[in-house]
C-alpha cells in the first residue's frame, strides 16, 4: 500500500466534513464521513511530457507522482473531461479497476472505455444532469471548451449528504454562465487559475468567486508543468481585492485539508 493511500484510508472524517488530497494539476482525493472514497482528474503518471515535446513545450512534471496508478485506491474515479491531464490512459490502463466505477462526459467515458474499463462500470454524465453515489451527488455544470479537442468540458458540483458542497470549475475559459452555479450554494469553490491555454487566470477565477460567494476558495492547476505554471499568491491578492470575505486555502500535495459545513 502507498503511504498516501494509507493515510486516505486511515483517516477518520467527522460528520458534516469532507477531507481533502491535492494529487497536484487539476487532481483530487476526497473521502466524505461515511468513508467513501474518489478522485477528479486523477493524473498519475508523467505521459504528457511526451504530448508537449509534439507541441515544443515543457510538459514534464514538476510535481512528482505521489501515488502510482498500481496503489491508486478509489471507489469512484471521476473526470471532468478528456484532456490527457485529466482523463489520463496511462494511468487508466494502469488502475487496479476491480468494483472502481468510473464518471464523466461522453469523451472521457470512451477513453475509459479504450483503457480497458468494462462499460458496465462506466456512468456519463452532461452538463445540468448528475450521478449519485453513496453519500455523495455530482451535478455536472457549465464548463466553456478551452479548445475544439473536447468540447465536452465539465464543471462539478459535489454535493455530500450532511456536508458541504464544492464546486470545481474543470479546465474552462471565462464566461458569464460559470456563475450560475451560484444558485446551488457551494461553501467552497476549487478553481483553476494558470491563464494558459485558455483557462481562467488568477484574476477571472477571482472574479467568479466573488460571484459565487463561497466561504473558501482553493487555487489549483498551476503547478504541474513548466511551460503552464502560475504563482498563486497573485489569485490570493486577486481574492483580497475581489472577494475579502473568501478564505484563501493553498493546499499542499497530499496533506490533508479538512472542509466542514
Amino acid at each position: 500500500m502507498n503511504r498516501y493511500m494509507d493515510e486516505i484510508h486511515r483517516a477518520r472524517v467527522e460528520r458534516g466534513g469532507l477531507s481533502v488530497w491535492w494529487l497536484g494539476q487539476n487532481g483530487f482525493v476526497f473521502k466524505t464521513w461515511s468513508g467513501v472514497v474518489f478522485s477528479v482528474d486523477a493524473y498519475l503518471t508523467n505521459s504528457c511530457e511526451e504530448l508537449g515535446r509534439g507541441l515544443g513545450l515543457n510538459f514534464s512534471r514538476a510535481v512528482p507522482v505521489l501515488v502510482p496508478p498500481e496503489a491508486f485506491d478509489v471507489d469512484f474515479f471521476v473526470c471532468t473531461h478528456s484532456h490527457q491531464d485529466h482523463a489520463d490512459p496511462a494511468t487508466i490502463q494502469g488502475l487496479p479497476k476491480k468494483d472502481m466505477e468510473f464518471i464523466g462526459p461522453g469523451l472521457a467515458c470512451e477513453i475509459f472505455e479504450q483503457s480497458g474499463v468494462h462499460p458496465k462500470h462506466i456512468r456519463q454524465v452532461y452538463a445540468g444532469g448528475k450521478q449519485s453515489f453513496d453519500d455523495v451527488t455530482i451535478h455536472g455544470v457549465f464548463a466553456l471548451p478551452t479548445d475544439d479537442t473536447d468540447l465536452n468540458h465539465l464543471g462539478y458540483v459535489i454535493e455530500v449528504k450532511d456536508g458541504p458542497r464544492v464546486y470545481m470549475t474543470g479546465d474552462t475559459d471565462y464566461h458569464e454562465l460559470l456563475a450560475s452555479v451560484a444558485k446551488m450554494e457551494p461553501q467552497l469553490v476549487i478553481t483553476c487559475i494558470n491563464g494558459g491555454f485558455n483557462n481562467l487566470s488568477h484574476w477571472e477565477a477571482a472574479d467568479l468567486v466573488r460571484l459565487i460567494k463561497p466561504r473558501a476558495a482553493i487555487p489549483c492547476h498551476y503547478d504541474m508543468f513548466p511551460d503552464n505554471q502560475q504563482d498563486p499568491e497573485r489569485f490570493a491578492a486577486a481574492l483580497r481585492y475581489k472577494a475579502p470575505d473568501v478564505a484563501y486555502c493553498r493546499l499542499e500535495h497530499m496533506k490533508q485539508f479538512v472542509f466542514r459545513v
